[in-house]
C-alpha cells in the first residue's frame, strides 16, 4: 500500500499530524507513507520516524497551472492507493482526483466531489485528535496516541554540549520563547515589558536556575529587544529542529506562546506554561496532561494576561 497525506501548515501544524502518521505506520507497517508539505515545514520530519518521502509544495502561493500539472506527475508517478487531506483547496483535491487515487479521505466541505470517504471535521477537538478522525476513512478506531518525536542522538549530544557551555548542566534553567509582530498577530505577542517583570521575580526568587531566551528563526526581533532591555539575559539558537527539540527536553520549565516550541515541549514532556490569546487556542493543548498548563487571556488579546498571573502559575507548577 502506498499513502500520501496533503499537509498544509507550518512546522507546529505537523507536530500536530503526528499521532495520525503514528497510527498509519501501527496498522499498515509495510506501507509507503509520504507526506505532501509547504517548503516551511519540510523540517518537522528530521524529528518523525514515520514517514518514508517528504514531497514540498506551496499550498499558499499562488502557483501556476506548470505547478500544478508537475504535482499531478509526481503523484501519478508514485502510485499511490490512499490520500488524506487535512484541507488543501478544491484545486489540489482535483489534482488527487485526476490521478485515480482509489482511496480519498479528507473532511466533509466544498470539496466532497473530489473524495471518496469524506469525515466529520470536528472542530473543537484537540487538534491531533481531530486530525486522527481522519482515519475513520480507513475503518481505522484506534485510540489517537500522544505527539512524541524522535530525537537523534546527535542532537542531544549537541544539547549536552551546549548546557555545559553555558554553564546550564548543573543549574537548570527555565526557557523563555515569544515570537515576532510580524510572524504571529498581533493579538498573539506578549509585551517585551511585561516580559522583563517575568524575569525580574525570576531571577529575585534565587532558584539558582538560569533563565535562558530561546531563538529560532521567528523570533530574532523579540530576542534583540529582550537582550535590549536586560544584560542579565542569555540566548541559545539551536540550528535545526532536532537541537531545537533537544534544548528544550532539557530544560526545567518552559514559558511561552502557541507556537512550534510549545509543541515539541508538549512532545518531550516539558513542564510547559503557554501563554494563549483565548480559550479557543486550548484546542492545541492536550486534554488533560500533568505537565503543561495554559492561561488564557479573557479578552483576546495575549498582552491583556498580567504577569502575576503568569508568575502564580509558575510557581505552583
Amino acid at each position: 500500500m502506498r499513502i500520501i497525506a496533503l499537509v498544509p501548515g507550518d512546522i507546529g501544524n505537523q507536530l500536530l499530524f503526528f499521532p495520525t502518521l503514528e497510527t498509519l505506520r501501527q496498522q499498515y507497517p509495510q506501507a509507503v507513507i509520504d507526506v505532501l508539505v509547504e517548503p516551511r515545514a519540510k523540517a518537522a520530519y528530521q524529528v518523525c520516524k514515520n514517514v518514508d518521502n517528504v514531497l514540498v509544495f506551496d499550498y499558499r502561493d499562488r502557483s501556476s497551472l506548470a505547478d500544478y500539472l508537475n504535482l499531478l506527475g509526481i503523484i501519478r508517478d508514485r502510485e499511490y492507493d490512499v490520500s488524506l487531506s487535512l484541507g488543501t483547496g478544491w484545486f489540489v483535491e482535483s489534482v488527487v482526483w485526476l490521478n485515480g487515487i482509489p482511496r480519498r479521505i479528507g473532511y466533509q466541505g466544498n470539496s466532497d466531489f473530489y473524495l471518496s470517504h469524506p469525515v466529520v471535521a470536528q472542530s473543537d477537538l484537540y487538534v491531533p485528535q481531530k486530525y486522527h478522525n481522519l482515519l475513520q476513512g480507513l475503518q481505522i478506531n484506534a485510540p489517537c496516541p500522544p505527539v512524541t518525536i524522535n530525537v537523534a542522538k546527535e542532537d542531544i549530544d549537541w544539547a549536552e554540549q551546549e548546557q555545559q557551555r553555558l554553564n546550564l548542566k548543573d543549574s537548570g534553567y527555565i526557557l523563555l520563547y515569544g515570537e515576532d509582530v510580524a510572524i504571529s498577530e498581533a493579538q498573539d505577542t506578549y509585551p517585551v515589558d511585561k516580559w522583563q517583570q517575568i524575569i525580574e521575580n525570576i531571577q529575585q526568587k534565587q532558584t539558582g536556575l538560569t533563565t535562558v531566551l530561546l531563538q529560532t528563526s521567528e523570533n530574532r526581533e523579540w530576542n534583540t529587544a529582550m537582550m535590549s532591555a536586560s544584560n542579565k539575559l542569555i540566548a541559545i539558537a539551536p540550528p535545526d529542529i532536532g537541537k531545537l527539540a533537544a534544548i528544550i527536553a532539557g530544560a526545567n520549565l518552559i514559558l511561552c506562546t502557541n507556537s512550534t516550541p510549545m509543541q515539541l515541549a508538549i512532545a518531550t514532556d516539558t513542564y510547559t506554561v503557554a501563554l494563549l490569546k483565548d480559550k479557543a487556542a486550548l484546542k492545541y493543548l492536550p486534554d488533560s496532561s500533568e505537565s503543561c498548563v495554559s492561561i488564557a487571556s479573557p479578552s483576546g488579546k495575549i498582552a491583556d494576561i498580567e504577569p502575576e498571573l503568569v508568575l502564580k502559575q509558575m510557581w505552583q507548577s
